[in-house]
């Protein structure tokens, strides 16, 4: 379909992958990059797209006096200040479970990568270290029969917990609700999962009451022998303790595909070589961001003929 400029607009607050766009606009609607626009472009913007870490509130809502919705590129909506959204009568929506399978995918990668110390074996033979019959790695640690705690128990823990059943692990977590699957063990704290576990997957949604959740005495429950990995949002972990923790030796590995302040990444962490650390590329699949078009395409177009998106979420009374 041909867009004019008549067709309504849809603001982008973010980079998006192309493929947004050339839906978007065969879908009728005329894409706008909001940080190149003029201020003027934006007073008639009734939809924008953003990613839901970034922070969307007052400051950013002024500059769009008509928007009524405001949809999420996949299902964090962390960085959205829903209270200012609900009081300027914006919707908002997201994409819930589309990209999970990608980023359980991801967080499946990451334990066997730091479990196995496949950095340090890539080093060693870069190095010609394998030349060398005095030299050998140490045996890695590995899966195989090992213990995997995962917190929260939704779209992406019980895909992580699925792959973790074709690795002949034990599974167990940490969750809101109860688990329906009989074979994961229930744990009614995060310390005394970590206690159990040989990796902690942290899956959890981020929000008040999981900032920092997996702190000094989380990590410190892992002990020496123990990994961490990270696929949920960087707040969730105390990345200063989670330093000082990879600095005394009281962590065997961490893989972590979010930080607290993204994209920036603290010079502590990336210091060590015990860490295997990804730029936020979970859902970033070919499959799941055709998926992800398609969803957050429906919540715009859903939203225009019917005055709801297809995926609302709640901003509160």
């Amino acid at each position: 379909m041909m867009t004019t400029s008549e067709s309504p607009p849809v603001a982008l607050l973010a980079p998006m992958p192309p493929l947004l766009t050339k839906r978007l606009q065969e879908s009728g609607f005329r894409v706008i990059n909001a940080f190149e626009a003029a201020p003027e472009a934006l007073l008639e913007v009734r939809a924008a797209v953003t990613r839901g870490s970034l922070d969307t509130g007052h400051a950013v809502f002024s500059r769009f006096p008509r928007l009524g919705l405001l949809c999420c590129w996949g299902v964090g909506y962390d960085g959205v200040d829903l209270a200012a959204a609900r009081e300027r009568g914006i919707q908002v929506s997201n994409s819930p479970g589309i990209n999970a399978a990608s980023v359980a995918d991801l967080a499946i990668g990451l334990m066997i990568s730091i479990m196995r110390a496949l950095p340090v074996a890539e080093r060693y033979l870069r190095a010609g270290q394998w030349q060398d019959a005095g030299v050998r790695l140490p045996a890695a640690r590995g899966l195989t029969g090992g213990r995997v705690g995962i917190f929260g128990y939704g779209q992406v823990g019980r895909r992580v917990a699925a792959r973790a059943r074709a690795l002949d692990m034990t599974i167990g977590c940490y969750t809101r609700r109860p688990p329906a699957d009989d074979d994961v063990q229930a744990f009614p704290d995060l310390v005394s999962l970590a206690q159990w576990a040989d990796v902690l997957v942290v899956a959890a949604s981020a929000d008040a009451s999981t900032f920092h959740a997996v702190d000094a005495r989380v990590l410190q429950a892992l002990g020496p022998e123990g990994y961490l990995v990270n696929v949920s949002r960087g707040s969730v972990v105390d990345e200063a303790a989670l330093c000082r923790v990879l600095d005394a030796r009281q962590l065997a590995g961490v893989g972590s595909d979010v930080f607290e302040q993204e994209p920036q990444v603290s010079d502590a962490l990336l210091k060590f070589p015990n860490a295997v650390l990804t730029p936020h590329v979970g859902g970033s699949t070919q499959s799941a961001q055709a998926a992800l078009v398609e969803t957050v395409v429906s919540n715009v177009t859903r939203f225009f003929s019917e005055g709801r998106p297809l995926y609302p979420v709640a901003t509160g009374a």
